[in-house]
């Protein structure tokens, strides 16, 4: 390697690098200031680094079979951060392919190019108003909703944490709340600065103020002396799953509507963002968001069907262990389950399969399930063997579910891989509700073996946090279409 190669390589380098650092606070500024989440390609830029930046531009050329370079997309993201924009979600790696090497390639006036494509929300008035979120329940899936809702903190942020519910209050237990969130084995340390207000019983955490509310039951507390009313209960606690038991949150002052982290039993809406969302209703004062396994297949079997047709089909899950089971062998009402979880791989039943219907009543009947939970404390697979109606072959199927995991209604709810080395801790994070392992899909004709990753954790708390979002009637469009 000779000195001038080097030399061009380091230059190309801190080139990239002074424009991701030059991007950042605006990428901050739009959030802040305007509830704008800029990202590229679908991967969001909320809280990166400068070397997140450049990772995800990089992606594009997976996608382009074209390096997109950051001094393309730099004037695009200058531009936004000088305009009047509503709440949204930009892709400024979408917008600037387009320009520079897409249909607006002949376009040199880029305002009026960005007038055309996010007419939408340019200009506009910004009329939503926040609404207030409690956490009930301060497990795996509360804590990481903390986290989300957290990142968002500025002057125009909609959904504020306002506080967590708990029981316990004795001595010392505000440190271990605090503890909890500021570090996970599993996401690592929290991204921000988290101290106690012993005084007011309250967490602090980058800006925002988090009343801790001790409670054994929903209808005892009374949000309203703490400043907090018309707020969104989220309960994390498993609990209560029936409209009985969940409409003991509405009992409580202070509180409107209750969402469920888990799936509903009876009349209780089980939604899947990105699928039945739009069947949330001004009026709907209790919802389920389903399982992490719902979240995860749904929306590939919805585009699949839409695309192919599913005749019938199996899904097999390979989850990570969960609280539920025992870490050492000891009694458990479930069968199998009372089994070492570090220790087996455990046969359990899933009905995931069956509540796809419950979101897209078009699979009813068609889908058969089950799981083996496995000695994994995060990131699940689901396996689905289709029928389909038509044949078709793996570079299309393949070429599909890219195309809807870029540029579909689904593309927050389906991320794409063409990774040979990919494993499961590599999906620790994703923000999408499921990853499409495209290296390991097979087909045969009419038969589709599809392999599909999902953050049981991480990835579903974000498919939560937009069900809030739609529960709350706030409005994000995704730009460009």
């Amino acid at each position: 390697m000779n000195q001038q190669f080097e030399q061009e390589l380091q230059s190309s380098w801190q080139e990239r690098q002074e424009y991701a650092e030059m991007m950042l606070p605006l990428i901050g500024k739009l959030y802040r200031n305007s509830a704008v989440e800029i990202s590229v390609y679908g991967r969001s830029l909320l809280n990166a680094s400068a070397t997140d930046v450049i990772k995800a531009h990089r992606k594009v050329r997976l996608h382009e079979g074209v390096k997109l370079r950051l001094r393309e997309s730099f004037p695009i993201l200058l531009a936004l951060s000088e305009m009047q924009i509503a709440p949204a979600q930009i892709d400024i790696g979408k917008l600037a392919f387009d320009f520079n090497y897409g249909s607006a390639v002949d376009n040199d006036d880029l305002n009026a190019f960005l007038s055309e494509k996010l007419g939408d929300v340019i200009d506009k008035e910004d009329e939503q108003k926040p609404q207030d979120v409690v956490l009930y329940g301060f497990g795996r899936i509360g804590r990481l909703l903390a986290r989300l809702l957290i990142e968002r903190q500025g002057k125009n942020n909609k959904l504020r944490l306002r506080a967590i519910v708990v029981r316990g209050g004795r001595d010392g237990d505000l440190e271990k709340r605090a503890s909890l969130l500021r570090r996970d084995s599993v996401h690592g340390p929290f991204n921000g600065s988290i101290s106690i207000d012993h005084e007011r019983n309250a967490l602090k955490a980058n800006g925002s103020f988090i009343q801790v509310i001790y409670a054994n039951s929903p209808d005892e507390v009374d949000y309203t002396q703490y400043g907090i009313d018309n707020a969104i209960i989220v309960d994390n606690t498993g609990i209560w799953r029936d409209r009985d038991g969940l409409g003991l949150h509405l009992k409580a002052k202070g509180a409107s509507k209750a969402v469920l982290t888990a799936p509903g039993k009876g009349d209780i809406k089980n939604i899947v963002h990105g699928v039945n969302h739009e069947e949330i209703t001004p009026d709907d004062t209790i919802l389920s968001a389903a399982s992490c396994t719902t979240n995860a297949i749904t929306p590939v079997l919805k585009a699949l069907d839409e695309e192919y047709g599913i005749e019938d089909g199996h899904v097999e899950t390979v989850h990570s262990y969960t609280n539920d089971q025992n870490l050492i062998d000891n009694y458990h009402k479930g069968d199998r389950r009372g089994r070492s979880a570090p220790l087996n791989m455990v046969i359990t039943e899933t009905g995931a399969a069956k509540a796809v219907s419950k979101a897209y009543p078009k699979l009813a009947g068609k889908l058969t399930g089950n799981a083996i939970r496995v000695p994994t404390p995060n990131v699940s697979l689901a396996i689905l063997n289709l029928n389909l109606a038509k044949g078709t072959d793996r570079v299309a199927v393949n070429e599909f579910l890219r195309d809807a995991a870029l540029f579909s209604s689904l593309q927050h709810q389906i991320d794409y891989t063409a990774s040979k080395e990919i494993v499961s801790t590599d999906l620790v994070g994703s923000r999408a509700a499921s990853v499409v392992d495209s290296q390991a899909t097979i087909v045969a004709d009419k038969r589709l073996t599809l392999y599909v990753w999902y953050d049981n954790e991480f990835g579903y708390s974000c498919q939560v946090m937009r069900v809030i979002r739609d529960m709350a009637g706030l409005s994000f469009p995704t730009l460009p279409l």
